[in-house]
């Protein structure tokens, strides 16, 4: 399992560290992923065999770079003949994920795709490729690893620490006086870090983004949350905060606000 606080930069280290070809990928991509500013991983296809001793999955993982664009690694962890060593090895298209499959597996599995094709700086997948590394980098605030929902709450001052949190918010669609008038009624909360410190290009800028959950009890036992987004994607680079009902808005809000498309 991968470290929900690793850094972009200790996340790519590892994975070039531990991959049996990293030296085969091309110096350009090395490069332009040297500058990467957030990253997402994700499973892509998963085999297992236990009859024949063999296991293999694949992963994406997708690097939002300083220049604004976006790369994508492709990542293939296997074991072969009941062995208990896991092996690596990285490769920067899917076609050539494919071909490594292939390979060391004897078969045209579904991860195979049409070689890419070879420029001066190595494999470039065209167009198609880059929409494909932009679609998953889109997603990649929303796909942060999710918070722990266990709360210890605190009693004090709950009430007031909702007032608080919502005179702060500077979105127009901030919660309105029906959530406000909800949240006076809380008596304990528990503020978590859903999402934190990641960097990511806005104008041209660099920005930090964090999101946090404030969990309210109210009087009848219910829960009720208010999500924090603070960022500095504004035009003078300060410090402001947005307040929205639901993750799926906030973390909506964090996409646009960092140009992640």
């Amino acid at each position: 399992m991968s470290d929900p606080y690793e850094t972009t930069e200790a996340h790519l280290e590892r994975l070039l560290g531990r991959a049996l070809n990293s030296f085969d990928l091309p110096d350009r991509l090395v490069e332009r992923l040297g500058s990467a500013l957030a990253h997402s991983s994700s499973l892509y296809t998963t085999h297992h065999s236990p009859s024949a001793g063999l296991w293999r999955e694949t992963h994406r993982h997708t690097y939002l770079l300083s220049d604004g664009g976006a790369a994508s690694l492709w990542e293939l962890a296997y074991r072969l003949g009941g062995e208990r060593e896991t092996r690596y090895e990285v490769f920067g298209s899917k076609g050539e994920l494919g071909l490594a499959v292939a390979r060391l597996f004897g078969e045209a599995p579904s991860e195979s795709a049409p070689p890419a094709a070879h420029g001066p700086d190595g494999p470039d997948g065209g167009q198609e490729g880059l929409d494909e590394d932009l679609a998953a980098l889109s997603a990649l605030f929303a796909a942060s690893p999710p918070h722990q929902r266990r709360r210890e709450y605190t009693g004090e001052q709950s009430a007031d620490h909702a007032r608080r949190v919502l005179r702060r918010a500077e979105n127009a669609d901030r919660p309105g006086e029906a959530v406000a008038e909800l949240l006076r009624s809380a008596y304990a909360h528990h503020i978590t870090q859903a999402f934190g410190g990641r960097q990511c290009l806005a104008d041209g800028r660099d920005a930090g983004f964090s999101l946090y959950e404030h969990a309210f009890v109210l009087q009848d036992g219910s829960e009720f949350s208010l999500w924090e987004v603070e960022h500095t994607a504004t035009p003078d680079g300060r410090h402001m905060c947005e307040v929205y009902e639901s993750e799926g808005a906030a973390r909506g809000a964090m996409e646009l606000r960092g140009r992640v498309r």
